[in-house]
């Protein structure tokens, strides 16, 4: 006979997939209004539910934004990993790096790590966060610096550039529009294209 109960796994799917819907329209909202000017009730209204339901699941707004940006992070970090496992040269590494990062920034979650200040995040988060965007700047002058040793880029300073290849990718969150025509990818491609070109040797 077949149970009419969930299995405890079953449980646990149905919590991440709800609690991930909530997530995602949390971020959104924030994205679209801003933090300060979203609230919980506008959170709950937007799928549906009540505001108690996404205390249980994201606890209360500053925990929200804190879920949010921690899940921007740890997709850039997955960029990351994955980048460093690029065959070929340094340039190689780091443009598959610095093209996934630019459609993660582009994305919602991204997004919301581009657009969160520090001062928005409580003393505890607010270290966390700044440490997590510390560790991405790390990885840039890593792939950058391999690069170099190997020949495939000649610049003469890897901080300023890491600096200047972060802040013109990180601005596409604020002015990339999914309805614009081009998609992340594409966007992410020849932003990238026009970055390194640059950087490799003439």
């Amino acid at each position: 006979m077949t149970s009419p109960f969930r299995s405890a796994q079953g449980r646990s799917e149905d919590r991440a997939i709800k609690r991930q819907a909530l997530l995602t329209a949390a971020v959104r909202l924030f994205n679209e209004r801003g933090f300060h000017a979203t609230s919980l009730d506008e959170v709950a209204t937007s799928v549906g539910v009540t505001k108690p339901l996404v205390y249980h699941y994201l606890g209360n707004k500053d925990q929200v934004l804190l879920e949010c940006v921690s899940f921007g992070l740890a997709q850039l970090r997955e960029v990351a990993e994955a980048a460093r496992a690029v065959p070929g040269r340094g340039i190689d590494r780091l443009k598959a790096f610095l093209r996934r990062y630019a459609e993660v920034v582009m994305g919602d979650f991204g997004r919301c790590v581009i657009r969160t200040s520090d001062e928005m995040l409580t003393a505890d988060s607010r270290a966390r966060f700044r440490a997590a965007k510390r560790e991405m700047d790390a990885a840039m002058r890593e792939m950058l610096e391999a690069a170099v040793a190997d020949g495939s880029v000649r610049i003469a300073d890897v901080r300023l550039t890491a600096f200047t290849i972060a802040g013109a990718l990180n601005w596409s969150a604020r002015w990339h529009n999914d309805d614009a025509g081009q998609s992340r990818a594409e966007t992410a491609r020849d932003m990238v294209d026009i970055l390194c070109a640059g950087l490799e040797p003439r």
